[in-house]
């Protein structure tokens, strides 16, 4: 048998994890081509099939299966004895993989990574924004994000930001034209903004004054996926959005929106970034939670 290169099996694994060479090639930097290359070298040497491939699916054979089941587990052994090597530098270096909601990249991980990455410049930062939720370990990241109810017993957590807080917005013309809620009930005589998660369901609004809790389903004409699309919507005066008032500042500062049901908008948790317990962090990974407890968040509101 000729000799296999470590990183043909880390190609097999990837593929498989991401359903595909193209959704591979893109996490790796790399063309679909240099990956199916790379698949059928190693078959070839191997003497079997290890992936089916269709024009729109690709899954592992039995045997790829199998491989796949005994790859992981020793591919996770070697990063991290990589890790353990690592130790023994003076400065960190090397590529940190974070998952994490789009809400919590725009606003806290980008600003963070971007000053870290100026007083690290031997580190390398991917991020992947994805709102579903995923095991790290399983997919190849160093630490992901999430709210605190989210994450499994066997993760260390370490608040990413202030607490967070949701604004009900309209354009100034649509409030104008359609009057301005008082209460929460109020919004079913209006043309709210829907939007679904990745998964499919739709976003449910959630009311508290102090006293009284009400959860809404909105009605309206407009559904998207994303809280950028129903922001944009609002600016439009398309009807009334319910995003992270993290969006909605600045448009409100400079007039753009108007903030309705301000004494109703409940306190959230925070986003909270973390990492497996039973792995030892790397040089670089310290470096970046040691960089996240110091950060100033109110300096970047």
């Amino acid at each position: 048998m000729n000799r296999i290169r470590l990183d043909s099996f880390d190609v097999f694994v990837s593929i498989v994890r991401c359903g595909g060479f193209r959704a591979a090639a893109l996490e790796r930097g790399v063309s679909s081509s240099a990956l199916s290359q790379t698949m059928n070298a190693l078959e070839e040497t191997l003497g079997i099939r290890l992936l089916n491939r269709t024009t729109r699916s690709v899954s592992p054979t039995q045997a790829g299966q199998r491989l796949l089941e005994r790859l992981t587990p020793a591919l996770s052994d070697i990063r991290l004895a990589i890790a353990e090597v690592d130790e023994l530098r003076d400065t960190p270096s090397g590529t940190l993989r974070i998952n994490a909601p789009a809400p919590a990249v725009d606003h806290f991980l980008c600003p963070l990574a971007f000053d870290f990455m100026d007083a690290y410049r031997e580190v390398n930062i991917d991020i992947i924004s994805d709102a579903a939720v995923i095991d790290i370990v399983e997919q190849g990241f160093d630490a992901g994000v999430r709210f605190g109810n989210q994450l499994a017993q066997d993760m260390i957590a370490l608040p990413l930001g202030p607490p967070l807080r949701y604004a009900i917005v309209a354009s100034p013309d649509y409030v104008e034209k359609h009057g301005h809620p008082r209460t929460p009930q109020d919004l079913i005589d209006h043309d709210c903004i829907r939007r679904r998660f990745p998964g499919g369901t739709l976003v449910t609004w959630r009311f508290s004054n102090g006293h009284d809790e009400i959860e809404a389903t909105p009605v309206g004409r407009l559904l998207v996926s994303s809280a950028h699309n129903e922001l944009q919507a609002a600016l439009a005066g398309r009807g009334i959005a319910h995003v992270f008032d993290d969006y909605a500042k600045p448009h409100i500062r400079d007039g753009r929106l108007v903030e309705l049901l301000p004494d109703w908008s409940p306190a959230l948790p925070h986003w909270f970034l973390y990492y497996p317990s039973r792995r030892l962090p790397s040089a670089a990974m310290r470096a970046f939670l040691d960089f996240v407890r110091r950060y100033e968040w109110e300096a970047q509101a």
